[in-house]
């Protein structure tokens, strides 16, 4: 009866039933690069692995990470004052099993500072930011970290489509690409 319920108060809403199973596949068919989210808990760190991050602004210089209200994290981020968001490189599949649920005692996790975070080392790049604001957004909250610091190196990214990880395929042609302008 209340699965019938919840079908006819979405009917009148005039919003239709997405399945579950769908959902997960149409939106992991866009491919993502994988970060590890860090924060401070007490004197050490948490971190946990998110593909739902992405930049928010050039101008103030803003990024924007969605956890769900289920994850650990979620609480830790509520109270705190920063985070920080290591992008992983291709070799680092280990380190983005071992943060998202499934740790492994063997995983070598190495940590530098960058301003008041604790980072993954030997990724993509690495982001410092203080939350400036957090949104919910149904089963997950948004958090907007205003970035303080930031690194880049030249690795090749760790991607993340459909399931499973994925490396670019290095193309043949000019690699020096130019900027789009906007318009």
């Amino acid at each position: 009866m209340w699965g019938r319920m919840n079908d006819i108060v979405r009917q009148e809403r005039g919003r239709p039933e997405i399945d579950e199973h769908l959902f997960r596949r149409v939106m992991g068919s866009f491919a993502t690069g994988v970060t590890v989210i860090t924060a401070s808990e007490g004197e050490g760190v948490r971190g946990m692995t998110a593909n739902a991050f992405m930049s928010g602004s050039l101008e103030p210089p803003l990024c924007i990470v969605s956890v769900a209200k289920r994850a650990h994290m979620h609480d830790l981020l509520l109270g705190a004052a920063h985070f920080g968001v290591s992008v992983l490189a291709d070799h680092q599949e280990d380190l983005s099993d071992h943060f998202s649920g499934r740790p492994d005692a063997g995983v070598s996790v190495r940590l530098a500072r960058l301003g008041p975070v604790l980072l993954l080392t030997e990724t993509c790049g690495r982001i410092a930011a203080e939350i400036v604001a957090r949104h919910d957004c149904g089963d997950h909250t948004i958090f907007i970290g205003h970035i303080l610091e930031m690194e880049a190196e030249d690795r090749a990214p760790l991607i993340y489509h459909a399931g499973r990880y994925a490396a670019l395929d290095e193309r043949r042609g000019d690699h020096d690409i130019a900027v789009p302008e906007f318009w």
